[in-house]
């Protein structure tokens, strides 16, 4: 039978006089509360919170852990998302308290150690992506990539263009045409060749002096590095246009390409996936920007800045397109990026992206012979199978696979997306995977397709919640507990 005390509720395992801790006798002065506090703050009556001795907390927390999945616990091939592991060392040196503690508000003067780490960081990501600016305030990709097309359309204000158009292929991130019509721009949509390349006719059909920029993934995400990349960035910059690169799938090419050099003016960095800080679960995140020289004067402020031998944070940027965030940047994921890249140096990085693209076309070696992938034999950092043929012959969905995967210990994939791709099945096995890992999960996917369908269309069978209804419970959640 399934234990279900140490999960339910603190209140319903509370009792009266338990204790997981008693606090010391105050060392300073005592105050009434009601001499430090209005009397409309102050509650009438002392809340009801749970009493429990510190076995029972622990045992409670640790015990709702182990329904969820994470990066410490399963293989997490989730295509797009680069969940790989988290060195545990960038967790301590975030947490300590010449990092954790310090506040926005401290004078510059007490904040030059995590200036001047904030500096590096910038120097670095502008060095790895080939463009000499950068901006660590984004709070996440999306948010970087809505900053860079701010940033653009301050670009062609400054020079009195009225552009109106950004290209987007048909595979890209949804994000990138919400981010363009919320910069205020109209997106028009490239097509993709079955190969997963740009479909070169139909971008220069709709490539025009309207253009504003062209947002284009490198490695997309069918994980194929653009073959007609440099053609595409002459024609676009011939036309006045700018090229944003989506930066999700960095961690294909560091230390091997940067976009810079490739016809990229802007581009985002996930650094919670390419340098390996804590992901998942709406956040934490952070989107740093990196520009052209060209674009630099728009960034938002503040910048880091290095006067002398001090570090200061700059705001007279007449051309800035001022904040896009509260305070400077979310530090707490930028000190584990910086943890990252300090570590890794830059042949470290190198073979990063090198073990990212030879775990996954090893994996893709092992499962294209049942489950197709449409884009060929070779890969950078993930691929996408298709499910279409299990689908007509057994019924058996991409969703249903994905499902069966829980049961056997594995995060799902990504499922259905890119759109272009039927019965989308997305991998991506990171670099941080052995090899056994991976011999097993193609083992388990290649039994999942041979499994009675039956048994498919219900999985999982082991989790605490099957199947809910994703649509419903987005738009409708329960914020309440219902025992």
């Amino acid at each position: 039978m399934k234990n279900t005390r140490d999960t339910q509720l603190l209140f319903e395992l509370s009792k009266p006089g338990r204790r997981a801790t008693r606090l010391p006798v105050c060392d300073v002065p005592e105050s009434r509360v009601a001499d430090l506090l209005p009397s409309s703050m102050l509650a009438e009556n002392l809340p009801a919170l749970p009493e429990l001795s510190e076995p029972a907390v622990v045992r409670h927390f640790v015990n709702l852990s182990t329904q969820n999945m994470s990066v410490d616990t399963h293989f997490y091939p989730l295509g797009s998302c680069t969940m790989k592991h988290n060195p545990k060392r960038n967790e301590r040196a975030a947490a300590l308290s010449g990092m954790a503690d310090v506040h926005p508000y401290q004078p510059t003067e007490s904040l030059q150690g995590m200036l001047r780490l904030l500096y590096e960081m910038q120097q670095y990501l502008s060095e790895i992506s080939g463009l000499p600016a950068c901006s660590l305030q984004p709070a996440a990709g999306a948010h970087g990539e809505l900053a860079a097309l701010w940033v653009a359309a301050a670009y062609y204000r400054d020079r009195g263009e009225a552009r109106t158009k950004v290209l987007v292929p048909d595979s890209a991130h949804g994000t990138n045409p919400a981010s363009a019509v919320m910069a205020g721009f109209q997106t028009v949509t490239v097509k993709t060749l079955p190969t997963g390349a740009v479909d070169m006719d139909d971008f220069h059909s709709k490539l025009d002096d309207q253009i504003a920029v062209f947002m284009i993934t490198n490695p997309n995400t069918v994980g194929v590095f653009e073959p007609s990349m440099r053609a595409i960035a002459d024609a676009v910059h011939a036309k006045g246009g700018l090229i944003y690169l989506d930066g999700a799938n960095m961690n294909a090419v560091l230390g091997v390409a940067r976009p810079g050099d490739f016809g990229a003016d802007m581009q985002h960095y996930n650094p919670h996936k390419t340098f390996s800080g804590p992901h998942g679960g709406g956040g934490p995140g952070a989107g740093p920007i990196c520009v052209s020289e060209a674009l630099a004067p728009y960034l938002p402020t503040p910048l880091v800045v290095k006067q002398g031998d001090a570090y200061a944070l700059e705001f007279d940027r007449p051309k800035s397109i001022g904040r896009v965030r509260s305070f400077f940047a979310n530090t707490g994921v930028l000190v584990r990026a910086y943890c990252y890249i300090r570590a890794h140096g830059p042949d470290g990085l190198r073979r990063v992206s090198d073990m990212a693209v030879l775990n996954a076309n090893y994996l893709l070696s092992k499962v294209k012979h049942f489950l197709p992938v449409p884009q060929g034999d070779r890969c950078m950092h993930e691929f996408v199978a298709t499910g279409a043929k299990l689908k007509a012959e057994k019924g058996v969905s991409a969703m249903d696979v994905a499902k069966r995967l829980l049961d056997y210990g594995y995060h799902a994939p990504t499922v259905y997306f890119p759109l272009t791709v039927k019965e989308a099945i997305m991998v991506e096995p990171t670099e941080t995977e052995s090899k056994e890992t991976l011999d097993h999960f193609a083992e388990t996917l290649f039994r999942i397709t041979e499994e009675d369908p039956e048994l498919l269309h219900d999985a999982p069978h082991t989790t605490t919640i099957s199947r809910p209804d994703e649509v419903q419970a987005a738009r409708q959640p329960v914020m309440c507990y219902c025992g």
